[in-house]
């Protein structure tokens, strides 16, 4: 009995020392090391290379080699697969191959491959055990020893912008390239390296960096920074320093300078947090920065093409993947850059700005803020010399005026007297009849007055309250047509909702009306009311199109004559108003008098608005004028100008506006 129980006892121990010492199977190492590879576990991969593998590379550089090839083509999504034979290893193989397939992501698109891999047996530390026979071409088959991988770029060229004519507001075109030769400094390096840091607005140690790069030679021309040809004084001052030369080189180039500086912007070298923000992109790339080159920055940019290729020793290419390049799409706008340059000009750098519009169709053809910069030098870096002129400049010259809004004054009075035709509270029959200048609805107003600049001495209906621009009527208007029905006018006609344009204009709003002296000040154009310039030009188009208030557009391919809001007042009444703001033009009593053309009908209306805390005291006032053709409604203009307080309120807008439509 005993002696069976040792027998058991010994086959049960050869048994599990059999099991113990069963040989590894190469499907199994390969399987460990596609896995690895997929988790990009170079390292690890390189302890089951074979030992003639290893002898090949060393762990450093195989390491290296796959970070580095991985990291610079961008690849991600690495897929490696390997399925492993059905039949089992012959045991007695002293090696064994395995097809294998390979795909991944690149930054030139998708690299798939199918290839071989050998393995071999091997005995290490006492124990056998099977190991990949690695070469280059587990990275792609193609791939040897000697050859090198190359990524090259083709760029993208950025759109244009072109006004409706198809002449270019915004192109890639010359600048001027201003550099260094060495050989020409004559021991003077120190001095002139000063002198250009000076006017370029950049260190000595970024110039002296440019001058000793590794490529540089005496004679060389040496790239320091570009400048724009426009900026004449700048140039004279830097080729008066000796050795300093220009070439021509690539640039974005805007044709109209300042006029067309906050409608078109300009572009920059991209941040590390706009980098963040904006997928493809390179540290090198440039990104719009404001205006147009901003908000259309998608359908201007383009996509660079990138080519992944192996360069074999023998000088043949062998490409791996390619995208092809997408050049940034053009964009036509509605604006008419010679439009949009006089009417810049008639601002004469005094802060203000200007829409002009089709009424017919609601297309752009001009948007000015003023005072502006030059985009041309803010495009290829500006010192810090001119951005600080900028930011200290106390008419702001970087506010986007017409993106913002503003107290409307009392070109809104065809609005409110629109909403009181429409909600039956104001007639063109009722009067007023206040004595003097002031007038206040009972005592509960304290000591404010609603004031008004003449008294016409007589009962005030409708249409004379506009010929004059009486406050005090349209005060009383607004009150009669209460807060609720004055809201809901106001909202009828845009405010308060996102404004429909392809530019990103500020809502225009008014404040709580629950107040009598808010709702009566909000009735022309003070209290709490704003508007955008745009959005007021757009207001004026229910006067031309039977009371439906077009959209206005930018975009050449936008659909023209689109109703925004229908029906806001009966046809019959729009032609009435129109009627009326034609005498506030043509008739010696208008207010807007001064603007009349000889030969040619102007309609609109005036408007002057307080920035004041309180009332008697002194504040800045800004002038509006919104004028047209009631005949032939080609050209709609609405403008304000800045600190009008001192220089006749209204009469500077209407000097301007006129000035536009002369031209």
């Amino acid at each position: 009995m005993k002696k069976f129980l040792a027998i058991g006892f010994l086959f049960i121990v050869s048994i599990t020392l059999a099991g113990c010492n069963k040989e590894p199977m190469p499907e199994d190492t390969f399987t460990d090391y596609v896995k690895l590879w997929n988790e990009q576990k170079f390292a690890e991969m390189y302890e089951q290379l074979s030992s003639e593998a290893q002898e090949s590379i060393t762990k450093e550089d195989f390491t290296g080699r796959y970070a580095k090839i991985y990291e610079d083509l961008e690849i991600n999504n690495l897929k490696v697969e390997f399925t492993p034979p059905e039949e089992e290893t012959d045991k007695k193989a002293e090696n064994i191959s395995f097809p294998f397939s390979v795909a991944m992501d690149s930054v030139a698109g998708t690299i798939s491959f199918d290839h071989e891999a050998t393995l071999v047996k091997e005995e290490r530390n006492e124990e056998t055990g099977w190991y990949v026979n690695w070469d280059t071409t587990f990275i792609f088959p193609e791939l040897e020893e000697a050859d090198k991988i190359g990524l090259s770029t083709i760029p993208a060229k950025r759109g244009e912008i072109l006004d409706r004519d198809g002449d270019p507001l915004a192109i890639t075109g010359t600048v001027y390239e201003i550099g260094i030769v060495p050989a020409k400094m004559e021991g003077k390096e120190t001095e002139i390296m000063k002198q250009v840091s000076e006017l370029l607005g950049m260190s000595t140690e970024q110039i002296e960096n440019a001058l000793n790069a590794s490529w540089v030679q005496p004679d060389y021309f040496v790239p320091i920074k570009k400048v724009s040809p426009d900026d004449t004084e700048l140039l004279e001052k830097l080729f008066a320093i000796p050795s300093v030369l220009k070439q021509d080189a690539e640039g974005r180039i805007y044709p109209y300078g300042e006029a067309t500086g906050h409608l078109i912007g300009y572009v920059g070298p991209i941040t590390a947090e706009e980098m963040e923000k904006n997928e493809g992109y390179s540290s090198t790339d440039l990104i719009g920065k404001r205006g147009l080159e901003q908000v259309l920055e998608k359908r201007l940019k383009g996509e660079n093409g990138i080519k992944i290729y192996i360069n074999k020793e023998d000088g043949t290419e062998v490409i791996l993947a390619e995208k092809e390049v997408k050049h940034g799409e053009n964009v036509q706008l509605t604006i008419d850059g010679s439009l949009q340059e006089k009417a810049y000009a008639q601002f004469n750098g005094e802060a203000g700005m200007a829409a002009a519009i089709d009424p017919l169709t609601g297309e752009t053809h001009a948007l000015v803020s003023s005072p502006s910069f030059n985009p041309n030098i803010l495009a290829l870096g500006a010192t810090s010399e001119q951005w600080k002129a900028l930011e200290e400049n106390p008419k702001n010259p970087l506010l986007n005026r017409f993106k913002s809004t503003y107290a409307p004054g009392s070109v809104i009075k065809p609005i409110t007297a629109s909403i009181g035709l429409a909600t039956g509270k104001v007639d063109w029959e009722k009067t007023i009849n206040v004595d003097g200048l002031k007038w206040q609805k009972d005592a509960s107003w304290g000591s404010y007055q609603v004031t008004r600049v003449k008294d016409p001495n007589k009962p005030v209906n409708l249409e004379d309250a506009l010929l004059y621009s009486d406050n005090i009527y349209f005060a009383q208007a607004a009150l009669d047509i209460g807060e609720d029905g004055f809201a809901t006018g106001l909202e009828s006609y845009g405010f308060g909702e996102d404004f429909p344009y392809s530019y990103p204009i500020e809502t225009s709003h008014f404040g709580g009306l629950e107040k009598e002296v808010t709702l009566a000040d909000s009735g022309y154009g003070q209290g709490q009311v704003e508007m955008s310039v745009i959005h007021l030009a757009s207001t004026y188009t229910t006067l031309i199109n039977q009371g439906n208030l077009i959209k206005p557009i930018l975009f050449a391919e936008e659909e023209k004559s689109q109703v925004w809001k229908e029906n806001l007042l009966p046809a019959s009444e729009a032609e009435k108003l129109n009627n009326v703001l034609t005498k506030v033009v043509q008739d010696p009593q208008g207010t807007a008098h001064s603007g009349k053309i000889d030969g040619y009908i102007l309609a609109g209306k005036t408007g002057t608005a307080e920035l004041k805390q309180a009332q008697g005291e002194s504040g800045k006032e800004n002038g509006w004028f919104v004028a047209y053709n009631p005949e032939h409604p080609e050209l709609l203009i609405a403008l304000m100008v800045e600190g009008v307080e001192d220089s006749g309120g209204s009469k500077a807008a209407v000097a301007k506006v006129k000035a536009i439509f002369e031209k």
